[in-house]
């Protein structure tokens, strides 16, 4: 098939073009080369064998260009950072919700060849997770923390009768309640694609991508992913900066099971117009992640825990990928011990420009921390 990715460039897309291609798929990648990812230079490792247009999805001439031809669309262009969301606000709108109306109006008024939309999204727009409590036996979903709530302990209370509450996974169908501007963009961005499949005749899967890592992802954008925050402070030999206790939980799945459930949707017909979350299913402690990265690198003692609250952080949130298991017949393989020691090689080959010191002072400013 002819398929355009946009965003093909990127950590995610980029090992997704690979695969495509390696499956005889024709591919076209339409990316930006954002400067805060890539310094707007194509990156090394983009397979030679795509078609390559440097465009972006909030001109919507330069998309509808792209799509000529195109009969399988993977939507994987979006502004990413929690943190940063809640100050560049127009950029993020008009990037991830924007960019997708153009995507969707193109579509709708104009004739193209495109059967199928499949897009990344994010569990950010979840909010906190799914917890049990234990008193009023249920499944409770609290509200986001404040710094009032923060004071008298890191876990969040029972909404109904205040006790504590112990975390769960996190089924699709739930109330979302987004924590930045990042996560309200995602969360609508999501919204549009469900809406615009159950309304027109291009089928639309949406895959919930929860914390996502691996090689490839930048290690000098300090908005990025939180394990290649880290890998990037502790190879330059300044500590992996912890919030919390460090004892906050998050599930992360490896780039490549997360690419092996992107194909899935091209032949299998039981993803159309449905929303998976894609996640491994475990909790992890962010401390955790940090002193793992740290022990590959021999510099355990690079760890800070800040007991510090940073505005509009969850607490914990992890993936019930049961439906990805039944409906997709997909399962992640790759373990954190696997996963964590292919990035971190990786990593030590990269030039890493530390700016998280730049972030986290932006953040200060802005009154986030």
């Amino acid at each position: 098939m002819k398929i355009l990715v946009t965003g093909g460039a990127g950590f995610i897309g980029s090992f997704l073009v690979d695969e495509l291609i390696n499956k005889g798929h024709k591919v076209r990648i339409f990316d930006n080369l954002e400067d805060q990812v890539h310094g707007g230079t194509k990156p090394d490792y983009l397979n030679k064998k795509a078609e390559f247009i440097r465009g972006d999805i909030r001109n919507y001439d330069q998309l509808k260009k792209a799509l000529s031809e195109i009969e399988v669309v993977y939507h994987m262009a979006a502004s990413v950072g929690v943190a940063q969301s809640n100050y560049e606000i127009k950029k993020y709108i008009d990037t991830n919700i924007g960019g997708t109306a153009n995507l969707l109006d193109i579509l709708v008024n104009s004739k193209t060849k495109v059967k199928k939309i499949i897009c990344n999204s994010s569990m950010t727009g979840l909010g906190e997770g799914n917890y049990f409590c234990n008193k009023c036996k249920q499944i409770v979903r609290p509200r986001l923390r404040n710094e009032k709530d923060v004071k008298k302990q890191w876990n969040p209370l029972c909404p109904v009768c205040e006790n504590k509450i112990k975390p769960v996974a996190t089924p699709e169908d739930v109330s979302e309640y987004p924590n930045s501007i990042y996560a309200i963009s995602k969360k609508t961005q999501q919204d549009m694609l469900l809406h615009f499949g159950k309304t027109y005749k291009p089928s639309v899967t949406i895959l919930r991508c929860f914390n996502v890592y691996g090689p490839r992802q930048s290690l000098s954008n300090p908005y990025t992913g939180v394990t290649a925050i880290f890998t990037s402070r502790i190879k330059n030999n300044q500590p992996a900066v912890v919030y919390e206790d460090g004892m906050q939980t998050r599930d992360f799945i490896s780039v490549h099971d997360v690419v092996k459930v992107l194909l899935k949707p091209l032949t299998n017909k039981n993803a159309d117009n449905q929303l998976f979350n894609i996640g491994s299913g475990k909790a992890t402690p962010i401390k955790e992640i940090a002193l793992t990265i740290a022990r590959h690198f021999d510099k355990e003692n690079l760890v800070e825990v800040r007991n510090q609250f940073r505005t509009g952080d969850i607490r914990h949130c992890f993936a019930d990928i049961r439906k990805a298991k039944k409906l997709l017949n997909w399962e992640p393989n790759v373990n954190l011990e696997k996963g964590f020691a292919e990035m971190i090689a990786w990593g030590e080959k990269q030039k890493a420009k530390d700016d998280f010191k730049k972030s986290e002072k932006e953040l200060k400013q802005k009154g986030l921390l």
